[in-house]
């Protein structure tokens, strides 16, 4: 097991298996150093645990709980990228966020800072990443977000 994942596992967070392609695409290209991820949606065994939009019928607390989600799926997709050694990944380079958001909502990036926060927990100051935060009016099964990535990988 990588060493990043003996941490992830030491804070409670177990990498699960990566999900599957939800529509006629692959889950990520390797182009050179990059892994280029597919958006990942907050599925936990498969499911969503709260749909909705933030600033309606969910709160910035949910958005950033999705978002953190989100990211153990894009860590997840990784390892496969990886060969299940995740540390080979020697920069988070960017990530990209969709909050489904109430038309009056404006804290997107507190919500992507869920994920932003786990990168950077995940794998220290290599973590630290560029990054978009926008609102829109809704997201693939009404999930509250999806996030891709770009990663550099030895």
């Amino acid at each position: 097991m990588s060493k990043v994942e003996t941490k992830l596992n030491n804070m409670g967070i177990y990498v699960p298996d990566a999900p599957a392609p939800a529509a006629n695409y692959v889950p990520f290209v390797i182009s050179g150093n990059l892994v280029f991820i597919s958006g990942q949606v907050p599925f936990v065994d498969g499911e969503l645990q709260i749909t909705g939009k933030i600033g309606d019928n969910a709160t910035i607390d949910d958005g950033h709980a999705q978002a953190r989600i989100c990211a153990i799926n894009l860590i997840a997709q990784l390892k496969v990228a990886c060969d299940g050694d995740l540390d080979r990944v020697k920069r988070v380079v960017k990530l990209g966020a969709f909050v489904c958001s109430a038309d009056d909502f404006t804290g997107q990036p507190g919500v992507v800072n869920g994920a932003s926060d786990l990168m950077v927990e995940a794998f220290g100051e290599a973590g630290r990443h560029a990054r978009f935060a926008v609102g829109t009016n809704a997201l693939p099964l009404g999930c509250l977000v999806e996030i891709d990535g770009v990663f550099e990988i030895a």
